[in-house]
């Protein structure tokens, strides 16, 4: 006779992590222990950490309650994407700048993501159905908050830092587009890191969402090797375009720090 597994750790077929009580606790516990860490650490963020903790409690229940709805109709799918979009754009411009040109972080997570939306929905490979467009924009459109939220923060304080090289590069002839750009390009390129390693190390390090998601739905690994290289691609497409646009933004004065 086969032994049981131990109550609360056994999920069944098709499920990462079993959905109980002890989860919850667990979550709970983490959440504590990533405030008491930031905390005793004097990183800063021991609020924001906490912060950021309830309010994901909160958006994904609401989400939960509405998905179903959502996804039932191409249109409200559209405005769903279009809400994602907006508050990425709110949140990565004001990581940016505390000033009112926050809302030219459309440009860079826009023209980064939407090509490949278009791509994929032109192409057919993205059934146009709420269910595959609503998680394959929310990747998207959270890679390329992160890379402009990034990109545009090192750059305006890279610029603040060295502002003596940019007037001593102004003095030598430059433009002020390409002194600011001569001096804060480099600071914002590292911003597309985190993405390169995770493309690097994938399936060595981490197995991604995507690759997990569909191996628990039924998919083989090959189709879901395929599925999870084309995100990693696409990411890696949507952040160095976002990361461009974001330097000319900055090189331009369009944002400020």
């Amino acid at each position: 006779m086969a032994a049981r597994p131990p109550v609360g750790l056994a999920a069944p077929a098709g499920q990462l992590l079993p959905v109980t009580p002890l989860l919850g606790v667990l979550t709970g516990l983490l959440l504590l222990g990533a405030v008491a860490a930031a905390g005793w650490g004097l990183l800063g963020h021991g609020r924001d950490v906490l912060r950021a903790g309830v309010r994901a409690v909160v958006q994904l229940a609401a989400v939960a309650l509405v998905i179903a709805w959502v996804v039932g109709s191409l249109w409200t799918s559209a405005l769903f994407v279009l809400l994602m979009f907006t508050v990425a754009v709110r949140t990565a411009g004001r990581r940016m700048t505390a000033g009112p040109e926050w809302w030219w972080a459309a440009a860079p997570i826009g023209l980064g993501v939407l090509p490949v939306l278009a791509l994929l929905l032109g192409t057919g490979l993205l059934p146009r159905q709420g269910l595959s467009v609503i998680p394959v924009a929310g990747i998207l459109i959270g890679g390329g908050l992160t890379a402009t939220s990034l990109a545009g923060r090192r750059a305006l304080d890279e610029l603040r830092q060295r502002r003596g090289e940019v007037e001593a590069a102004l003095a030598l002839g430059f433009e002020e587009r390409d002194a600011r750009l001569e001096i804060c390009r480099t600071a914002a390129a590292t911003s597309l890191v985190p993405a390169l390693d995770q493309t690097r190390t994938v399936g060595l390090v981490t197995l991604p969402g995507a690759f997990v998601g569909m191996l628990l739905g039924g998919a083989s690994p090959v189709q879901a090797g395929a599925v999870q290289l084309f995100v990693l691609v696409a990411l890696l497409a949507v952040e160095s375009v976002a990361i461009v646009v974001v330097l000319e933004l900055v090189g331009r004065g369009y944002v400020v720090g």
